[in-house]
């Protein structure tokens, strides 16, 4: 029922790979990260040189896409149901026992309520089992630094996390350092993605059956006109770095309803110019994101805020692996003399490694390392 992903070590990224000895890696700090967030059960270890010891991934997207969507209490259950193992074979597959890890990392904050308390609450029993400290994670800062693992890239640098829950901009000034400049007033673009994929009813077209709605619009966009529908740029008037997403989702809504009537289909069949309506929604969420980017750009430039030379704009989330959206944020960078950093898709999405590393940049400063939980409670928002 649950689909297993790619084995990361797998991929020819320009991560320190598994060629240190087992002696080697255990001179060096080791930290055992947990995410359980959203609909991802995951678990990772990674020592302080960025080398990747283990690691483990179950996916639920299969079971959530029979649903049009998450079911926390599903979500929940399946988490209960394959936590142990996921971690068990992170655990294996690292040759480090649990015994010599040096602190256990745990998504805390923010995500779904049931989905993260089942990770907490296996976390702190491993914590008190193996008298370990507790590393609690906020997802989006995760996010953040994992660009860290793969190249050196200092302090600051300008961000934009863009996933299914998520929109922000912010200046990351240091691992727990992090000015928010923006955010999205309603949906995230993940989200919108996803919604505009059900109304058109993407899920039964051949070729889009088994991915989630945001991948299934980035592949039928290819195929279709982004001058088919007409939208103007959400809160273009508005003299700030926030986003929102809500009322272009709306707008699209209304437009394929127009488009249904047009061809004399009902709601749940494939329109004829699906493809086309895919490449609109793509490029205008892709246009809005690029804009509110620029702005953001431009204030801290003007208030100083970035290096006057290399400045960097990491993007991160699971939105951050549409192709379409990196070369339009590609475009802009290139504009701005800015460098565009972005991790590999497989650790946009949601994994341990980006967990498991969060820890060990906490655990080098020493920032947010607890020696007692028993009053460590998970955050939803």
């Amino acid at each position: 029922m649950i689909r297993k992903l790619c084995n990361f070590c797998k991929h020819a990224w320009p991560l320190r790979k598994q060629k240190l000895s087992t002696q080697s890696a255990r001179c060096q700090r080791v930290v055992l990260g947990i995410e359980t967030s959203c609909d991802d059960t995951a678990a990772a270890v990674v020592d302080e040189s960025g080398t990747i010891r283990g690691q483990a991934l179950l996916s639920q997207t299969q079971v959530h896409l029979k649903t049009g969507g998450i079911v926390p209490t599903v979500a929940q259950q399946l988490h209960k149901e394959n936590i142990h193992s996921v971690v068990n074979e992170a655990v294996l597959s690292s040759g480090i026992p649990l015994q010599e890890v040096s602190a256990i990392a745990t998504t805390v904050m923010p995500g779904l309520a049931l989905s993260l308390g089942v990770g907490l609450t296996y976390s702190l029993n491993l914590v008190k089992s193996y008298n370990k400290p507790f590393i609690p994670i906020h997802h989006m800062e995760a996010h953040a630094l994992t660009i860290r693992l793969l190249q050196q890239v200092e302090f600051p640098f300008l961000v934009l996390l863009i996933s299914g829950g998520h929109c922000l901009l912010s200046v990351a000034n240091g691992v727990s350092d992090f000015l928010l400049l923006g955010q999205s007033l309603d949906e995230s673009p993940g989200e919108a993605l996803d919604k505009v994929a059900r109304r058109l009813s993407l899920s039964t077209h051949a070729d889009c059956s088994s991915v989630s709605g945001g991948q299934a619009i980035e592949y039928l966009a290819p195929f279709g006109d982004k001058e088919f529908i007409k939208s103007s740029a959400p809160m273009a008037q508005h003299k700030d770095c926030n986003f929102s997403f809500a009322g272009l989702r709306n707008h699209y809504y209304y437009c394929i309803q127009q488009l249904e009537d047009q061809e004399g289909i009902q709601k749940g069949a494939l329109l004829s110019c699906a493809a086309d309506v895919a490449a609109s929604f793509q490029h205008t969420v892709a246009h809005h994101l690029v804009k509110r980017t620029q702005r953001a750009i431009l204030f801290c430039k003007q208030e100083r805020l970035l290096p006057s030379s290399k400045a960097s704009l990491v993007v991160s989330g699971g939105v951050a692996s549409n192709e379409y959206i990196r070369k339009a944020l590609q475009t802009l960078t290139d504009s701005m003399d800015m460098s565009l950093l972005c991790p590999p898709p497989e650790l946009c999405t949601d994994n341990g490694i980006m967990i498991a590393w969060n820890g060990i940049e906490r655990l080098r400063i020493g920032a947010g390392v607890l020696e007692n939980v028993d009053h460590m409670r998970y955050e939803p928002r």
